[in-house]
């Protein structure tokens, strides 16, 4: 491990030499996402609002959501997007090496910058995706609060996630083809582990072997996406600035991950044109 955090100030440079393939590579994702579509890019918000109104009539009129929560479709939104970009960005991410298979055997240049490119392409599409927050926030007479302006912080936490995430995944699916599988079956699993319709602080305790387990604490401890997703909610929906202290845990998280999915990454990378 020592020997790539030498290498990292070098790897870094790369990447920022390569920085025009890098940004192709997130215009050629884009364009191909929305070939031959009819709304084109404008699906970055249409997909988010059909699921906001899917869920809210789910979970908002049939089984009823908490009482407390009010404009109930907003509180849905603001965690939803957020979890579109991460399932998108990591889904995407994981197979990123091997969909460039040829790029890759045939020309030199920094494979990391392609579960990168993917992660940001999706950021992009987030960002597009936002105003349809305002909009709906607005039609539904829910106030637009002043913490709208410490969303980017979140952004940038949540794109460190994905990255690292994508840096491990893209790597193990090089040499094991089950894991885009895998993957997309446990994000349906994650979806629901990740408080997008359901007020984390109304997440009953689980009661085994005569311990009481605090199901909130615990989610937030084991799913990073139920912290950023609380995020989120608090900026978004809520209008309150997450304390501090949750936003340190969370990064270091972020962080963590980031680097133990680079040092994989680079420790497998060399191996990828014989198993590509």
């Amino acid at each position: 491990m020592l020997e790539y955090i030498k290498t990292m100030p070098t790897d870094l440079l790369e990447i920022w030499k390569y920085r025009h393939l890098l940004r192709m590579l997130v215009v050629r994702d884009l364009k191909t996402r929305y070939k031959n579509s009819i709304f084109g890019i404008a699906w970055s918000f249409l997909q988010p609002l059909g699921m906001m109104i899917v869920l809210t009539f789910a979970f908002g009129i049939i089984n009823r959501g908490p009482s407390d929560l009010p404009d109930f479709n907003v509180f849905i939104l603001s965690g939803y997007l957020a979890w579109t970009f991460f399932s998108a960005a990591v889904v995407g991410g994981t197979g990123s090496v091997l969909a460039n298979g040829p790029l890759v055997k045939k020309v030199y240049f920094p494979r990391i910058i392609l579960p990168i490119s993917v992660v940001l392409s999706n950021l992009i599409n987030y960002i597009l995706a936002l105003p349809m927050f305002i909009i709906v926030a607005l039609v539904s007479n829910h106030p637009l609060h002043w913490t709208l302006a410490l969303v980017p912080f979140a952004m940038l936490i949540q794109v460190v996630f994905c990255v690292g995430l994508s840096f491990f995944l893209s790597a193990i699916n090089v040499f094991y083809r089950d894991t885009q599988f895998i993957i997309d079956l446990a994000m349906l699993a994650w979806f629901f582990l990740t408080p997008i319709f359901y007020d984390i602080q109304t997440a009953q305790p689980i009661h085994a072997f005569g311990q009481t387990i605090d199901t909130a604490l615990w989610l937030r401890r084991l799913n990073p996406m139920a912290s950023l997703v609380n995020i989120y909610q608090d900026l978004m929906y809520r209008g309150v600035a997450t304390n501090v202290d949750f936003w340190i845990r969370t990064t270091i998280t972020s962080v963590i991950v980031l680097l133990l999915g680079y040092f994989f990454f680079q420790k497998l990378s060399g191996r990828f044109g014989e198993e590509l």
